[in-house]
């Protein structure tokens, strides 16, 4: 064959191709500082009648329930 297949034919190979060690050394992990007031997207999962009731007067939601976890932070919960 001269011009071998772009796949491996074996499925052990193309397996075992998934888990060979790669020949760069992994960069070192830089920690970088906490920014102040730097906002960080998650997914969380909320009661819906909690979130109804963050939602009732409208935009800014969001920010009602970051306060309100603020404000606990703050009384020690």
């Amino acid at each position: 064959m001269a011009n071998p297949p772009r796949r491996p034919v074996n499925p052990l190979d193309a397996a075992e191709a998934l888990f060979k060690p790669t020949k760069k050394k992994p960069e070192q992990a830089v920690e970088r500082p906490a920014l102040p007031n730097v906002k960080e997207l998650v997914s969380l999962k909320i009661d819906s009648d909690v979130l109804a009731f963050f939602q009732e007067n409208g935009a800014g939601w969001q920010d009602r329930i970051n306060d309100t976890l603020r404000a606990a932070m703050k009384n020690g919960l």
